[in-house]
């Protein structure tokens, strides 16, 4: 969608210049004519003024600007009684010279002189003394041409602008295709070696459960009737439900995104799930304290964040000893839900500290690796964080913010 909005955006923008520079060039035309006619009519001016005050034409002699190629003054005759050229004055003009403006009426157009270079001639009536005489005025068009040049050059530079543009984009759309192809094959290899230390790692810990399956069940089936059999059979019972587990762990870190959401309080999610874990701290001879300070609603799976604040309680109790102390508190953090978790377990080495949160990483001989791994994926689907400090010897602490729904936060 970026792509195609981009060439899009591209396209509109280079037919914009190139409708800008067309439309100048065609304006520069006129204006240049605009210019030459303004110009001739100053010097028409002037030459005519000259003209009247000295009817000898002597002041003529001197009138010099470097726009023009040439004028004269011609009776009706035809005959030159002035020119710029004094050589021509007294002559008759030819006819096939001069074509361009027979019988000298006003009028304006572009000649090409004999020397090649295109000009503009002015004719145009004047009255010296009560005669009327013709003035032939033709101006050099270079200097007037110069906008017409101008806009000619802005054309090229325009077209070799959007050429090299888009010569620009196309090698750098090449280079990023090349590049995703090269990242995507990257993250292919990357999923398979995942793939190949996922595959692995099942195979080891399905067939670990499978064998003491296999084996009790062969016992059970020789000897039935023994009373042992009875702790076969919960062994057995233990065993299928880790490979349960396993398999509950691995569809709910394959789960997408796409659960379907509703409005919940954390504060009292927080509560039930505490309180489940309840039994099992007193097992273990270790004493829970809940503080929850205030009613936050959030949006999103209620189950879901359920299962991951459970297995973040259990790993807190797996690592606390007897006599420790499980401290939980909900608290509000800038418009969001903050969740604390506090053991005074062991703790985590800080070797290991780093990839806690990687799928498949575990300290434990029984364990999957997903537990942590999940519980993170589960919070940032709900647009919160996880953050795991520990200590060896002193205990961990799990930090989580997820957002509260606006205006629905009430504090107590």
């Amino acid at each position: 969608m970026f792509r195609k909005a981009t060439l899009i955006l591209g396209i509109f923008a280079t037919c914009s210049l190139l409708w800008f520079a067309v439309y100048n060039y065609r304006q520069a035309g006129p204006i240049a004519e605009e210019n030459l006619r303004g110009l001739a009519l100053t010097l028409s001016s002037a030459i005519e003024n000259l003209a009247v005050n000295d009817p000898s034409f002597a002041g003529l002699t001197k009138f010099r600007t470097n726009d023009i190629a040439y004028f004269a003054l011609l009776d009706r005759q035809g005959r030159f009684r002035f020119h710029s050229n004094p050589d021509l004055i007294g002559t008759s003009m030819p006819g096939s010279r001069h074509d361009a403006a027979p019988g000298f009426e006003r009028s304006e157009s572009r000649i090409t002189l004999g020397t090649g270079e295109q000009a503009f001639l002015l004719t145009a009536p004047i009255t010296v003394r009560g005669e009327t005489l013709f003035l032939l005025l033709t101006l050099h068009t270079y200097r007037a041409d110069a906008v017409v040049r101008s806009a000619k050059l802005n054309i090229a530079i325009m077209l070799a602008l959007i050429a090299g543009g888009w010569l620009l984009s196309l090698g750098l759309f090449r280079y990023a295709r090349r590049e995703e192809q090269h990242q995507a094959e990257l993250a292919r290899k990357d999923n398979l070696a995942r793939l190949g230390e996922m595959g692995a790692l099942l195979a080891h810990e399905i067939r670990n459960p499978l064998a003491g399956i296999k084996g009790f069940a062969q016992v059970i089936a020789k000897k039935p009737q023994e009373p042992r059999n009875e702790l076969f059979a919960q062994n057995i019972v233990t065993e299928a439900v880790r490979l349960e587990t396993l398999v509950n762990d691995l569809l709910a870190y394959a789960a997408g995104d796409g659960f379907p959401r509703e409005r919940f309080d954390l504060s009292e999610l927080v509560d039930h799930v505490f309180s489940l874990l309840a039994p099992e701290a007193s097992e273990r001879e270790v004493i829970v304290s809940c503080r929850c300070t205030g009613s936050f609603l959030l949006s999103g799976s209620r189950d879901r964040l359920e299962q991951a604040l459970l297995n973040l309680g259990k790993n807190a109790l797996q690592a606390t000893g007897a006599g420790g102390v499980l401290e939980v508190a909900c608290a509000s953090a800038g418009g969001e839900a903050q969740i604390s978790i506090k053991d005074t377990g062991q703790g985590i080495e800080d070797a290991d500290l780093a990839r806690v949160f990687e799928p498949f990483f575990t300290t434990k001989a029984r364990g999957t690796g997903l537990g942590l791994a999940l519980c993170k994926k589960v919070i940032e689907e709900h647009g919160g964080t996880i953050k795991l400090e520990s200590r060896v010897g002193q205990g961990t602490t799990v930090t989580l913010l997820l957002p509260c729904l606006a205006g629905d936060k009430e504090q107590t």
